[in-house]
C-alpha cells in the first residue's frame, strides 16, 4: 500500500465527519433563526471560499483540516446592526443556544446509526465467531474452550460474528467478571464454557484484549494442493501442474498450505525438492523460488495459488443480515453501547486503570482508514461509524473549547438563572485549550511510538 492508499480514505472519512458535525450546528442555527456568517471545513487561512444564500453565508475550505466551525452572528465578536440583533447567537434563549451547540455531536451519533442500520439491512459477510486457542491460551484453556468452538452467545446475548464477540467480551472485561459462552463444537454439540474475565486488565495499548484472553480466529487447515499456476512462474518452469498435492519439501513433510507457503517464503533463490502426488503417482521436481520484495524484506515465491476447497467443509464467513426494524434497534443499541464504552475507557484512563497508550491520534486513524478501505466498503463504513461516535463523545466532554464545555456553561446558566461571567469563561477557554493541546500531543506521541515499535 502507498501513502495515498491511507491518506485518501482518511481525508474522505474526516471530511464527511466534519461536514456532518458542522451541518448539525448549521441546520439547527438556521431553524432557530440565527444568521450564519461562515461554514468552514478546516481552520486557518481559507483556501477556497464560495458565498451563497440569502444571508450571503461563506462556505470555506481552510488550510488545517483537523476540524471545522460554523461562525454565527454574535455581538461578542463584532458590532451587529440593530435590525439583525434578533438573529444574533448571543441574543437567543439559553435553550436555543444549548440546542445549536448540542446538534453537532448529535449529528455524529445519527450518522453512525444510519450507517450501522444500512449495513445491518443490506447484510455483510462477516468472519464467524469460531475460535481457536492462541499462543497464550491460559484463560480460554481454563474455561475448557476447544479449537473450532463456534460461540453463539455470551451470557445469553446472541453473537453472530467475530467482531460482535470481540465487542461483547471487551464490554464484560471492563466489568471484571466471569461470563458464560454458549458454543457449538466441531461435533455439532451445544456446550457451555465459563470464561473468567476478572483477571484481565485492560491496561495494555499494544496487545489485543481477545489475544490476552487466549482466543484467536479459527482457521481450517487447507490442504497443500496446487490450484492456479501463474504463466512463466518458477512452478510452471519446473513442470508443476494444477491438482498436484505437495507431500514434502526438501525432505520435510508438508501437512497444510500454510506450511508450504512458509517453506517457500524463507528460501528465495534456493532450489527446493518438491515431492508431489499426481494421479496416484509420486514424483519429485526441483523448484527455485523467485526473489520478491515485500515490506522491505526479500521472500520467495513460486507463482501458485491454492486449490478450491472441497464443498461441505466448515465455513469461515457467513452473511449477517437483519430486518428493517431489528436493524434500526441494533444500530441504536450499538451506537449507545459504543458511546458508553468510550466514556468508561476515558474514565479508566483518568483513574490509571487503563493505559494512556490506548489513546490514538490522526496517524493511527489514517492507518485504520487505509486498512479498512482495502478490506472493502462495508469495513470502511463501519470504521467511519465508529470514528463518528468517538467524535461525538469527544465533543461532549465538559472541556471548555469543545461543545461539551459550552453545554456545561449553559447548564450552569439554566440552574443559576443567569449567564456565567465573561472572565470565568475566558479562563475556562484557556484551560480547555491547554488540555486539548496536551491530549493531542499525547495522541501524536502514541502514534509515533506505534510506528517506531511496529
Amino acid at each position: 500500500m502507498t501513502l495515498f492508499d491511507y491518506l485518501i480514505p482518511f481525508a474522505l472519512a474526516l471530511g464527511l465527519l466534519i461536514l456532518v458535525h458542522e451541518l448539525g450546528h448549521y441546520l439547527v442555527a438556521r431553524w432557530c433563526g440565527v444568521k450564519v456568517l461562515r461554514f468552514s471545513i478546516g481552520f486557518g487561512k481559507p483556501l477556497l471560499v464560495r458565498t451563497a444564500g440569502r444571508d450571503r453565508t461563506e462556505w470555506a475550505l481552510a488550510a488545517f483540516p483537523l476540524g471545522g466551525y460554523v461562525k454565527m452572528l454574535d455581538e461578542r465578536e463584532g458590532p451587529v446592526e440593530a435590525g439583525e440583533l434578533h438573529r444574533s447567537f448571543n441574543r437567543q434563549s439559553v435553550y436555543r443556544r444549548f440546542a445549536i451547540v448540542a446538534a453537532g455531536p448529535i449529528a455524529n451519533f445519527l450518522l453512525a446509526i444510519a450507517l450501522y442500520w444500512g449495513l445491518s439491512v443490506a447484510g455483510t459477510d462477516e468472519l464467524l465467531a469460531r475460535v481457536a486457542l492462541s499462543d497464550t491460551p491460559a484463560i480460554a484453556q481454563a474455561a475448557g474452550v476447544r479449537d473450532g468452538d463456534l460461540v453463539v452467545a455470551v451470557d445469553e446475548e446472541a453473537v453472530r460474528s467475530w467482531q460482535e464477540l470481540r465487542w461483547v467480551l471487551l464490554r464484560h472485561a471492563l466489568d471484571n467478571r466471569a461470563v458464560v459462552l454458549r458454543v457449538r463444537t466441531l461435533e455439532d454439540v451445544d456446550a457451555f464454557r465459563r470464561l473468567d474475565l476478572s483477571t484481565v486488565a485492560i491496561d495494555d495499548g499494544n496487545t489485543d484484549l481477545i489475544a490476552r484472553i487466549g482466543l484467536a480466529p479459527w482457521r481450517p487447515q487447507i490442504a497443500p494442493v496446487i490450484g492456479r499456476i501463474a504463466a512463466g512462474s518458477a512452478a510452471e518452469r519446473a513442470g508443476m501442474q494444477s491438482g498436484d498435492r505437495v507431500t514434502a519439501i526438501a525432505g520435510t513433510p508438508i501437512q497444510s498450505w500454510a506450511e508450504l507457503v512458509s517453506r517457500v517464503r524463507e528460501a528465495p533463490g534456493r532450489a527446493l525438492a518438491f515431492e508431489l502426488e499426481r494421479g496416484g503417482r509420486m514424483l519429485v521436481v526441483d523448484v527455485t523460488p523467485e526473489f520478491v520484495e515485500q515490506d522491505g524484506a526479500r521472500i520467495g515465491r513460486i507463482g501458485v495459488g491454492v486449490a478450491e476447497p472441497a464443498p461441505g467443509g466448515l465455513a469461515m464467513f457467513g452473511e449477517v443480515r437483519y430486518g428493517v426494524v431489528e436493524g434500526l434497534s441494533r444500530a441504536i443499541s450499538q451506537t449507545w453501547d459504543t458511546s458508553v464504552l468510550s466514556l468508561k475507557m476515558i474514565g479508566r484512563m483518568l483513574t490509571g486503570e487503563v493505559s494512556w497508550k490506548n489513546l490514538s491520534g490522526p496517524v493511527t486513524i489514517a492507518d485504520y482508514a487505509g486498512q479498512t478501505a482495502q478490506l472493502g466498503w462495508t469495513h470502511y463504513l463501519k470504521f467511519i461509524a465508529l470514528i463518528s461516535i468517538s467524535l461525538g463523545v469527544l465533543n461532549l466532554l465538559p472541556i471548555p473549547v469543545l461543545d461539551g464545555g459550552h453545554l456545561l456553561y449553559y447548564t450552569v446558566e439554566i440552574i443559576k438563572g443567569g449567564p456565567i461571567p465573561e472572565r470565568i469563561m475566558e479562563i475556562g477557554q484557556q484551560i480547555g485549550l491547554a488540555l486539548l493541546v496536551m491530549l493531542m500531543a499525547f495522541a501524536f506521541y502514541n502514534d509515533i511510538n506505534r510506528l517506531i515499535s511496529g
